[in-house]
C-alpha cells in the first residue's frame, strides 16, 4: 500500500450522491447503491474524487458543499456516517483541522484515507505573520494555516497530482474498477492541463505584477503564474487590524491595482470600506471553498469558476 494511503475501516453505507460530470465507466449496472462507498471533505475534493469515480463509486461530502472546513462541526450524524465509509479523501496539511479526532472517534479501523497533498510541493505559511484579529474560532474545528498553506488546489497543476493521488488511492481500495478509474483521471487530468496553458498565455502579460486578496489562499495560484499574492487577513473568518487596512492600502497604490479580489463567501465591510476608499472595485475570486449542492456534482465546476477567477483576476491587475 502506498504511504499516502492509510488504513483506520470497512462497512458499506448507500450515500445520497451519485457521481456525474465524469466519463461513465464500461459497467452500466453500476448505480448508486453499488461501489465503492466514498467520503470526501469539502467542495474541491469532492470535485475531483466525483471526475475520478465515476460510476465506479458514491461519493459524499461529509462538509455541505455551502460550508467551508473552517465553519464545519461534526454532527453525531457525521461520526456515524464516517463509521460506515470505506474510503475517507481529504486535501490534508491541517486544512480539515477536526478530521483526525473524528477518525480516532469512529469504530472503522478499516477506513482508507487518501491524503492528496502526498508529494505536492508545498509553501510554507509567512513565519510569525499572522494578519488580523482572531475571531475566536478554535483552530481544531477549522483551517488553522499552521506552518505550510494548504490551498494546493487552486494551482491547475498541482490539482493534477491531488486527482493521481486520488485514483491511485481508488484503485488501491477497489481494482475491480482500475479501469475506469484510470480513464476518469486522465480525461480530467487533460483538461487540467489544458487549463493551466490556457491561463499560462492570459497571465504572462502580468507576470511580476501584485493582487490583493482578502485572505491568503493564493501563493500557489500566485506561483504558478509568476504573480504577487498579497492578503489582508490569514483566515476567512478574521477581523483586519488598522495595520492590515494601512499595509493593504500602501500596496494598491504602489502596484496600482484597479480591484481587490473577495471571496463569494466572505462579506468584509472593512474591505468593501476599504476599495472604496482607494477608488477601487471589488471582484470576486472564487477559492472553490464552498458552493452549491447541484454545482459539488459537476467536475466541470472546478473549470468553471477557475475560468471566471482569472477573468476577474485580469480586471483587477490592469486588464
Amino acid at each position: 500500500m502506498n504511504s499516502w494511503i492509510s488504513r483506520v475501516g470497512t462497512v458499506s453505507l448507500v450515500f445520497g450522491l451519485v457521481a456525474c460530470g465524469a466519463p461513465k465507466s464500461d459497467d452500466s449496472t453500476a448505480s448508486a447503491d453499488k461501489g465503492l462507498k466514498v467520503v470526501t471533505t469539502f467542495l474541491p475534493i469532492t470535485l475531483f474524487t466525483e471526475a475520478v469515480a465515476g460510476d465506479c463509486a458514491t461519493v459524499t461530502a461529509l462538509i455541505p458543499p455551502n460550508l467551508g472546513p473552517h465553519d464545519f462541526q461534526a454532527t453525531p450524524a457525521d461520526v456515524s456516517a464516517l463509521g460506515k465509509a470505506q474510503v475517507l479523501v481529504k486535501n490534508g496539511l491541517d486544512m480539515e483541522g477536526f478530521l483526525d479526532k473524528m477518525i480516532e472517534s469512529v469504530d472503522n479501523s478499516e477506513l482508507v484515507v487518501i491524503d492528496t497533498s502526498k508529494g505536492v510541493a508545498t509553501i510554507d505559511s509567512p513565519e510569525g505573520d499572522h494578519h488580523g484579529h482572531d475571531d475566536g474560532h478554535d483552530d481544531d474545528h477549522g483551517h488553522s494555516h499552521g506552518e505550510i498553506n494548504p490551498h494546493i488546489w487552486l494551482d491547475p497543476l498541482r490539482a493534477v497530482q491531488q486527482v493521481e493521488n486520488i485514483r491511485d488511492g481508488l484503485i488501491a481500495a477497489d481494482k475491480s474498477c482500475e479501469e475506469g478509474y484510470t480513464t476518469n483521471a486522465a480525461s480530467f487530468v487533460s483538461q487540467l492541463k489544458d487549463l493551466n496553458t490556457e491561463f499560462s498565455a492570459q497571465l504572462k502579460p502580468y507576470a511580476g505584477k501584485t493582487f490583493v486578496a482578502f485572505h491568503d489562499f493564493a501563493p500557489y495560484f500566485a506561483q504558478r503564474y509568476s504573480l504577487n499574492a498579497e492578503y489582508l487577513v490569514d483566515l476567512p473568518e478574521m477581523n483586519p487590524s488598522p495595520a492590515d487596512l494601512q499595509r493593504v492600502a500602501a500596496e494598491v497604490k504602489s502596484s496600482e491595482l484597479k480591484a481587490l479580489l473577495s471571496e463569494p463567501q466572505e462579506g468584509s465591510q472593512s474591505f468593501n470600506a476599504l476599495a472604496k476608499d482607494l477608488g477601487v472595485e471589488v471582484v470576486v475570486f472564487n477559492p472553490l471553498e464552498t458552493g452549491s449542492e447541484e454545482s459539488a456534482r459537476n467536475p466541470q465546476t472546478y473549470l468553471d469558476v477557475m475560468r471566471e477567477n482569472v477573468a476577474n483576476l485580469i480586471k483587477a491587475i490592469g486588464g
